[in-house]
């Protein structure tokens, strides 16, 4: 097996476990708090980081030093506070819709980047993010007449995400890609500790194997995610991560009886679409900036 294939392997795994843990997030979510079921998630993350982290050359010591700490501390917050308003989409709009509305976040990367990592856009790529956004507007169309004001909710969890892959971007010109990961462990753990007692909620003895499944397959998705950065480039990995549409609606449909709609199943090939262009650019213009460099 070559490394290649490894490494699509890795991201494979990582995408179908991170599916597995939207659906039982969703499960948790529609009975306890968001925020208590991101808390206790957070613990085995942020755990695992550090053991990880141990590991590394020069230990947690080496790992640790950065030379952006504020835009790192900003980046786990994001990111924590990312995790809640996804699981809070799941239960309240559902896998399928949250997720369709999720895949534009590429889209909303190419657009912030312009102002604030002062990437020139040439009119391919906005095309890209014009068809994109066509796309939500196809998956936001109100049914029956009225808006779903909660779908406003999935809208601010794309931005929200989108500035945190900025700033990620923006720090990986400076710190290690372990570095990174390590304080978006350690700085969400502590982020939602500070807030997460606040909505304690006891838990049924059945629904704790559920939590605990839910840590166990944060950790491994987050493990496998980064052999595949390890071996492959951003732009392979990237188009792989909308399966996760595919398998959102799968589950979505089969175990919690939504319903996808022409208009949602139209908007999203589109934005998938768009948003796979707009990646496949980058990586395109990006190889020619080294090159010429």
């Amino acid at each position: 097996m070559t490394s290649k294939t490894q490494g699509y392997i890795f991201a494979l795994l990582a995408i179908t476990i991170f599916s597995l843990q939207d659906a039982i997030s969703k499960h948790l979510a529609s009975t306890y708090p968001p925020i208590f079921v991101t808390m206790i998630r957070y613990w085995a993350f942020a755990g695992f980081t550090i053991i990880l982290a141990s590991k590394m050359r020069g230990g947690l010591k080496a790992t640790a030093r950065t030379k952006r700490p504020l835009l790192q501390v900003t980046r786990g917050v994001l990111l924590a506070v990312q995790v809640v308003l996804a699981i809070t989409c799941f239960a309240v709009i559902g896998l399928a819709r949250s997720q369709a509305i999720f895949s534009a976040t590429p889209i909303l990367i190419a657009l912030l980047a312009m102002p604030i990592l002062g990437e020139r856009v040439g009119w391919r790529r906005w095309a890209a993010i014009g068809g994109g956004l066509f796309g939500v507007l196809l998956i936001l169309k109100p049914e029956g007449g009225f808006f779903d004001v909660k779908l406003l909710l999935a809208i601010i969890s794309c931005f929200n995400f989108a500035f945190y892959v900025i700033a990620t971007r923006l720090v990986s010109r400076n710190d290690s890609s372990m570095t990174s990961f390590f304080y978006t462990g350690v700085v969400g753990g502590i982020t939602m500790t500070l807030v997460g007692p606040f909505y304690w909620s006891w838990m049924a003895p059945g629904d704790w194997g559920w939590m605990a499944l839910v840590c166990m397959t944060s950790i491994s998705s987050h493990y496998f995610l980064i052999r595949a950065y390890d071996i492959l480039d951003a732009a392979a990995v990237q188009p792989l991560t909308y399966l996760s549409l595919v398998y959102a609606s799968i589950i979505g449909v089969t175990i919690y009886g939504e319903t996808l709609s022409f208009n949602m199943v139209v908007g999203s090939a589109i934005v998938v679409a768009a948003g796979m262009f707009t990646v496949w650019r980058e990586h395109v213009v990006g190889r020619r900036v080294t090159a010429a460099s």
